[in-house]
């Protein structure tokens, strides 16, 4: 098949015999720094000039190369190579104010629900995973990610999906008679192996295929595990006024979570007020519902607790470290099959949260590096194994709402001053703080928690407030699915569907309905799996949903309506590292220049009430505006941003 026709630079900059001219030479200078050519020199940026690094590719003008050639370690170096330039501007850049929410914010949205996630284990292992080992967990992965990952924007903890596995392995080895912690140390050391094989030879080139389709069925899954979890945990809750008491406060939680990030994205209240309530709304309501169930006649009711042990220490009769050695030489080789579910798991798991923490909604502009984090997600999982911890890995939806709550907006008026949308004013994403810091000390927080006093603290949580944060998680990752989006597209009156709506585009109305209904199938054979004690093999069906997308619904739905229902979940910028998205050319994509106003016109200037309250000067906080409020030039100014999409590579189908 013939590649796509693209654009590319004049004849007369490759033109050997004719002499350049001074425009001539600045463009071919400015290639070269567009180029990964070895043999162009480098960009003269200084760390002083953080974001202005010219962007990188993984391949530049080399030939693509077969799938058989795999190129040992190729994908982790140059994954470092793109990421290195920017790691002093990854901390320098944290000298902003919206990195102390976000830091606030994911300490809690990371460790609530790891603390009911721990409560499950607790329940269902027999006690062999408590607290302790479950924010150990999250310390692992949040240190490990910050300092040394190539996408630290992606927060790394226990997920349910883990948990499921966690207890499904129990449930299945337990009666065999071996040693449970000795078992899934050997699982956590034979992944290790796997990830690093993985990182290795490449294969994280493979994401090019995740798209919409698989990371909405994926994320689907997730909600409605958030959802089931927190059933299950009123569920074991004593009979009578306990009960009833644990679901009252359990939807008290949902309730209030939810109309707090009504507000913190609408229009009542000043900016300022609606950042704090959306900043701080949850954690604050699991303060206050803790403290509520002890006023009046309630304080006599005796409400399950969150069970804690001892500060940092095993919850079970153990040290942290797992003699492997003392197990069976015939369980070792039991281990491998179980270690591949598992690698399969967090290869797509992890990238997946990669993904949608990088997704084309968030203007980034530092590269992204998937072989070099699956890498550091192998080490992690043998780390795990050797210390008695549940594997950590990304989070689904946390990682997403990191990168969300580092966003800074501005108000611009609607650039369609057409009809009723004359002096309409939006609300537009100027730039992302993109740093290492918050993750780094939300990771160090939730070392902190691991004390006697704050353990304490945590065994005052009713364990019917943490069914109502299961609830407010999953009914946030419901919101914002595409599938969700779509069933809301097919259920609106048509008249009363906005002529922007881009679904409106799809001529045959019955394409959505199968698009959402091969989503749900694929949704509900996951979830149906995870209920039997098959349910440690659920990955496999989530790897199928890859080539299902890739090769089977393109003889169902035009690419027309493919584009439309299944777009690219990130931008060609942040899939530069696995050469690009799939169906797309190998193009340099310079980070989107989101700070310049364009065709809007930005109202009150660069410190607007909308950009001053992002940077908590609205609140009486001074802070200051990340790198000049996003407004970097890149390269050689509107002469770049007139290049910035043109094609470097080309990829044959």
């Amino acid at each position: 098949m013939t590649s796509q026709p693209s654009f590319s630079l004049p004849t007369t900059l490759h033109n050997p015999t004719s002499k350049p001219s001074q425009s001539q030479s600045r463009q071919k200078a400015l290639r070269d720094r567009l180029s990964m050519n070895p043999n162009s020199s480098q960009p003269s940026d200084t760390a002083g000039e953080r974001l202005t690094h010219a962007p990188t590719t993984g391949s530049g003008s080399r030939k693509p190369e077969k799938w058989y050639q795999i190129s040992l370690g190729r994908g982790m170096i140059n994954d470092v190579r793109r990421r290195a330039p920017f790691y002093w501007s990854d901390w320098a850049d944290a000298w902003d104010y919206r990195v102390v929410p976000a830091t606030v914010y994911m300490y809690f949205a990371n460790i609530l629900p790891a603390l009911a996630f721990s409560l499950d284990m607790f329940t269902k292992t027999n006690m062999s995973y408590g607290v302790n080992e479950v924010l150990l967990a999250s310390v692992l992965g949040s240190i490990v990610f910050a300092v040394f990952a190539a996408q630290p924007l992606v927060i790394v903890g226990v997920t349910g999906p883990i948990t499921v596995f966690n207890y499904t392995v129990y449930d299945i080895m337990i009666p065999t008679g071996v040693n449970y912690f000795s078992f899934m140390a050997l699982i956590g050391l034979w992944s290790m192996v796997m990830h690093w094989v993985l990182a290795a030879t490449n294969a994280c080139n493979a994401v090019k295929y995740v798209t919409r389709f698989s990371c909405d069925i994926f994320g689907f899954y997730v909600a409605f595990i958030y959802l089931q979890k927190g059933i299950q945990v009123l569920t074991r809750q004593d009979s009578g006024e306990a009960f009833y008491l644990s679901i009252l406060v359990s939807l008290l939680v949902l309730a209030i979570g939810y109309i707090c990030g009504i507000i913190g994205s609408g229009s009542l209240f000043q900016h300022y007020v609606r950042i704090f309530i959306k900043d701080y709304g949850t954690p604050l309501t699991v303060v206050f519902l803790t403290g509520f169930v002890h006023i009046g006649k309630m304080a006599s009711v005796d409400l399950s607790v969150l069970p804690t042990s001892k500060s940092f220490f095993p919850t079970t009769d153990r040290g942290w470290f797992i003699d492997f050695w003392n197990t069976r030489i015939s369980d070792v080789f039991i281990a491998i099959p179980f270690a591949i579910l598992l690698t399969i798991l967090f290869y797509f798991d992890h990238n997946v949260s990669s993904l949608i923490a990088q997704g084309t909604e968030f203007p980034l502009r530092k590269p992204a590096g998937f072989h070099w984090d699956i890498f550091l997600l192998g080490f992690t999982t043998g780390v795990g194994g050797l210390l008695g911890i549940p594997f950590p890995n990304g989070l689904i939806p946390q990682a997403p709402f990191h990168t969300d709550s580092l966003c800074v907006t501005k108000v611009i008026s609607d650039p369609d001053e057409g009809g009723a949308n004359k002096g309409h004013i939006v609300t537009k994403i100027d730039h992302v703080v993109e740093q290492r810091v918050s993750n780094l000390a939300q990771g160090l927080l939730t070392l902190g928690t691991m004390t006697g006093p704050l353990l304490v603290v945590l065994h005052l949580i009713p364990q019917g407030v943490l069914a109502g944060l299961f609830f407010v998680m999953g009914a946030q990752a419901l919101q914002s699915n595409g599938i969700t989006l779509k069933l809301l597209f097919l259920c609106k009156d048509k008249t009363l569907t906005p002529a922007s709506e881009p679904l409106k585009r799809i001529e045959r109305r019955a394409a959505i309905w199968v698009f959402v209904a091969i989503q749900l199938f694929g949704f509900g054979a996951t979830f149906a799996i995870t209920q039997t004690i098959a349910a440690v093999g659920f990955p496999i069906i989530i790897i199928l949903l890859i080539p299902i997308r890739t090769w089977v619904l393109p003889r169902w739905f035009s690419k027309e309506e493919l584009r439309v229902l299944d777009a690219p979940t990130a931008s060609p910028f942040t899939m530069i590292s696995v050469g690009g998205n799939h169906g797309e050319d190998a193009a340099i994509e310079t980070p989107p220049d989101s700070g310049s106003v364009g065709d809007a016109m930005l109202v009150g200037g660069e410190d607007s009430e909308e950009a001053a309250a992002e940077r908590g000067e609205g609140a009486g906080i001074k802070g200051r505006e990340n790198v000049g409020g996003g407004r970097q030039v890149y390269g050689e100014g509107i002469e770049m941003r007139n290049m910035s999409r043109r094609s470097v590579s080309r990829q044959s189908k």
